[in-house]
């Protein structure tokens, strides 16, 4: 006898699966609980007065004018790391992004062949953190912006073209089969077609990583490349949690700027 409600036959396996994964991942959250040693405590010596420390001081920032200047300094040079470092990663991750699409390939084999290569290259650059490439490239060519710049421009440009790939990929393919029977080539069916349907959402996404290299920037601080990151460190050394926190407020405010501008740029965008 035939179900009268065929199409809820597949609804029980997708609630095991899900139940399947939750149960996995909270024995895998179990595990990680058991694997920590508490014998030693949670908090270090005086560690819960130095959350105190650190709480009051967020709302209390050190507001002197020989700080804020020296806020100013370095998230002027932080800034500068993110917007340089931004525009290398733009020069790797848009060819690389387009040839990895395997959107102009002329050929199935080409598309293969392209995607391949381009999609390992991507990996690679991506695969090694930032501050990795910072260690690297300081012990190349020292303490230098262009190690900054290089630092998050190779990561960030296996970031992006990765993503654009996808995004170019993703487009509706009616309009485009659309120029195809008008005549136009395939990099005609890219440049009017696919590139544009694409565009915001690359240009969102761009602004967001925008937004992840202020952050990365400011990290590099740590390795002795200037910027928020170095301030926040000596700041911690001398345990002036009042200055770290004008420093984290200054980052906090440079962020905020990179979303409003964003806003701004995908509404002139939307159609």
């Amino acid at each position: 006898m035939r179900s009268e409600y065929p199409i809820s036959r597949g609804r029980p396996r997708a609630i095991e699966s899900r139940r399947t994964i939750t149960l996995i991942l909270l024995g895998a959250f179990a595990l990680s609980l058991l694997g920590i040693d508490w014998s030693e405590g949670v908090f270090r010596p005086r560690g819960v007065s130095a959350i105190g420390e650190t709480l009051g001081a967020f709302i209390r920032p050190d507001l002197s004018p020989d700080l804020l200047r020296t806020a100013a300094a370095a998230a002027w040079q932080t800034a500068v790391y993110a917007v340089a470092g931004l525009t290398v990663a733009l020069l790797i991750g848009i060819p690389l992004g387009v040839v990895a699409s395997g959107t102009i390939a002329r050929s199935r084999l080409g598309a293969v062949t392209q995607i391949g290569a381009a999609r390992a290259v991507l990996a690679f650059f991506r695969a090694i953190h930032e501050l990795v490439w910072a260690l690297l490239l300081v012990a190349a060519i020292g303490l230098s912006p262009m190690a900054a710049v290089l630092a998050l421009g190779i990561p960030y440009g296996g970031i992006l073209g990765r993503i654009y790939s996808e995004l170019l990929q993703d487009v509706p393919q009616a309009p485009l089969d659309a120029l195809r029977r008008s005549g136009a080539s395939e990099w005609r069916v890219f440049l009017f077609g696919r590139l544009p349907m694409a565009l915001p959402d690359m240009v969102s996404y761009t602004f967001y990583r925008l937004e992840c290299g202020i952050r990365s920037a400011a990290v590099l601080g740590w390795v002795g490349l200037g910027g928020l990151g170095f301030q926040v460190q000596i700041a911690l050394e001398d345990l002036a949690y009042s200055r770290v926190w004008t420093f984290l407020w200054a980052l906090v405010v440079m962020v905020v700027l990179v979303d409003l501008w964003s806003s701004q740029v995908r509404r002139r965008l939307a159609p």
